[in-house]
């Protein structure tokens, strides 16, 4: 079994993020904790390339509509349609007018637990529920009925890969392989080294 201080995952600054600059925190939030940076760049991407992102999971589509209609219900609320396909179809608009409205960071970060680690220092999707002393929670104020009032996507600042299978896939999608690099960081032998039996050398 691979070691897990090799686990990769996605995260992209979205346009709202880089217009707040707000890049710097967000970059130090992940190094902070002892995560590794692997890949960058920066881009505006096509509408086109925003959906196959979404879409990569073939059933994203079905449990993302089933999970939105849940939320409005719980709620109180009337969702928008019935349909799952059907709110995914809105939302997946809303997304791509989002994420191709102005540049964006792709990046591909490295360490322990990183899938796991991002999702925690990120915080929840919306905003306004995001615990305190996680990006959103510290840096956001929309919330699920102040973007759905507007017909927008929910502006969040970062995309975070969910789980280690989707970040394999999402890497895949926005890095060629040359385009990640392996390096040593000197702080790795810290987190890392059984014995820390370099440190007096």
């Amino acid at each position: 079994m691979e070691h897990p201080k090799y686990e990769r995952t996605l995260v992209v600054i979205k346009p709202d993020g880089i217009q707040r600059s707000l890049v710097g925190e967000i970059v130090g939030r992940y190094e902070k904790i002892g995560l590794k940076l692997v890949g960058i760049k920066i881009l505006v991407p096509e509408p086109a390339m925003v959906e196959a992102h979404y879409t990569l999971d073939p059933s994203w589509r079905q449990k993302t509509g089933e999970k939105t209609i849940k939320g409005y219900r719980d709620k109180g609320l009337e969702p928008p349609s019935t349909d799952p396909l059907q709110i995914t179809a809105i939302l997946l608009e809303k997304l791509k007018a989002y994420l191709s409205s102005g540049p964006v960071i792709a990046m591909v970060w490295q360490g322990a637990h990183a899938v796991e680690i991002v999702r925690k220092l990120t915080g929840g999707t919306e905003p306004r529920t995001s615990d305190v002393g996680t990006i959103r929670g510290d840096f956001v104020l929309d919330s699920y009925p102040m973007s759905d009032n507007d017909g927008r996507a929910i502006r969040n600042l970062i995309h975070a890969s969910g789980t280690v299978e989707e970040s394999e896939k999402e890497i895949a999608h926005w890095f060629s392989e040359d385009e990640l690099i392996n390096y040593r960081l000197v702080q790795e032998q810290i987190l890392y080294d059984v014995d820390l039996d370099g440190i007096l050398e």
